[in-house]
């Protein structure tokens, strides 16, 4: 069953009249530095060009839920979106970068096209409600905590603050202490529920926590649970890259090398293909 394409959501413009695809959300976990978003953005546009897909460069200006409060978070929220929008633009594709609270999803709304809402603030109306409110296409991550049926409260919460345009994403749930399984099932039951759904590669093999002062985590594993959720039928992927994940300011266990990219996005392009024949 599942909602409208997630292409058709993000553009609109290019899905009239066409059944959408798989579209992709690739990017860094967090702005390291202008030039490093600059060269990650035009590696990740060669990319995606050769493997002839369609995505939405993600970066997060401000990762704000940090294991520990000496870790990098990015930059400020202004500075960070304006050259995630421009970036963006050079290469023609929408951007997405998460917001934190009702304040920074009006702010974040001028230059982003897609707000993300992270899992742990999954269930927090004042902020659903302002990022439904800006007109912008909104991504709630599905937090760790919920069943796939917890979302449709949401899904509510979205519709009577005005918008239409949302779409879910799944990351896994928790399994014990410091541990995430992702369930399969839960994209065929949200998706019959009528909801777009996107999976989030990466996240979904964390380890919350699991290295004392930051989260671990198998990014090895990526790539097996993005090809299990293309063949499940999810709308979208989303997969955070890095030239070099081992020196990574952020998340780097479990983003997928760049040099990995272009076969796992041709790959699972096949994989979208035969499982919609």
């Amino acid at each position: 069953m599942g909602g409208r394409s997630l292409v058709s959501l993000v553009y609109p413009e290019e899905a009239a009249g066409a059944p959408g695809g798989l579209l992709f959300l690739l990017g860094p976990c967090v702005i390291e530095s202008e030039a490093f978003l600059r060269h990650t953005a035009r590696r990740i546009a060669e990319i995606a060009g050769l493997a002839n897909i369609r995505y939405v460069l993600k970066a997060s200006y401000d990762k704000a839920n940090r294991t520990s409060g000496h870790s990098y978070r990015g930059m400020p929220l202004r500075e960070g979106c304006q050259l995630l929008a421009e970036v963006g633009r050079e290469h023609g594709v929408a951007v997405t970068t998460d917001v934190h609270s009702p304040a920074e999803a009006e702010q974040a709304a001028e230059w982003i096209d897609v707000l993300q809402i992270p899992a742990f603030l999954c269930r927090q109306t004042d902020l659903i409600e302002a990022a439904a409110r800006t007109g912008r296409v909104v991504n709630v991550k599905k937090g760790q905590f919920l069943s796939p049926w917890d979302i449709k409260p949401i899904a509510e919460k979205l519709r009577a603050a005005g918008s239409s345009r949302f779409f879910f994403t799944e990351r896994g749930v928790s399994f014990g202490y410091q541990n995430l399984v992702a369930d399969m099932r839960s994209l065929y039951w949200m998706r019959q529920a009528g909801f777009t759904v996107c999976f989030d590669a990466t996240h979904s093999v964390q380890r919350p926590g699991a290295g004392g002062d930051r989260t671990t985590g198998d990014g090895e594993l990526a790539p097996v649970l993005a090809r299990a959720a293309v063949a499940a039928g999810c709308d979208g992927v989303f997969m955070e890259v890095h030239e070099e994940p081992e020196i990574a300011l952020s998340d780097g266990p479990n983003q997928i090398p760049l040099r990995q990219l272009g076969p796992l996005l041709a790959k699972l392009s096949k994989i979208h293909e035969a499982a919609c024949s």
